[in-house]
């Protein structure tokens, strides 16, 4: 149950963390913030692209999701990557280790 339990728990934390994430990093719904961490990845990007942000990369991708929100595509996958992340903690959690000659 502690292992479900878990999986839950970081499964939801995901999905409710990563658009606050995305707005910290500066991925807003008005546009990219300037001065921030995405500002700076979308300088570097347009450097090594040329001149401009490719369609359907990083950081266009990103600014969708900062604009729109996931979406039920995008909610499934970060609830199905919280929820494996959740089941490797809790496997390394519950990890018994026995020392031969210990009591």
């Amino acid at each position: 149950l502690k292992h479900v339990t878990l999986c839950v728990c970081v499964c939801v934390a995901t999905v409710v963390l990563t658009p606050a994430l995305l707005a910290a990093l500066g991925f807003t719904a008005t546009g990219i913030a300037s001065g921030s961490i995405a500002a700076k990845m979308m300088s570097l990007f347009a450097l090594f692209y040329g001149g401009g942000i490719p369609a359907g990369g990083l950081v266009a991708t990103l600014q969708s999701i900062g604009m729109t929100g996931l979406g039920w595509f995008g909610t499934g996958t970060v609830a199905g990557i919280g929820s494996i992340v959740g089941s490797m903690i809790s496997s390394i959690c519950n990890v018994t280790v026995k020392i031969e000659g210990s009591p």
